[in-house]
């Protein structure tokens, strides 16, 4: 199990965007996709059949410990999984 907090924005727009913490959590450990960032942070992608098929992504800085996450959202440029 992977160790992380939520910036005070993460928690705000995991309460305001209705993203369960089981999302969070199964997108950081076992993401479909991730992407390096040039300023440092890590985005990690996961469809959430749950929500329709949409695409989460939860986006960490790993500089932190445990990691921050510092932002999440359902990412609508990726779509739905069909």
């Amino acid at each position: 199990m992977i160790l992380y907090q939520l910036s005070l924005h993460a928690a705000d727009m995991q309460r305001e965007r209705g993203i369960q913490e089981s999302w969070v959590l199964m997108t950081i450990e076992c993401p479909g996709m991730t992407e390096q960032k040039f300023d440092g942070t890590v985005h990690y992608i996961r469809v959430i059949k749950e929500n329709g098929g949409r695409y989460l992504r939860v986006i960490i800085n790993p500089a932190f410990h445990p990691v921050l996450v510092v932002t999440m959202y359902f990412d609508r440029k990726l779509g739905r999984l069909v």
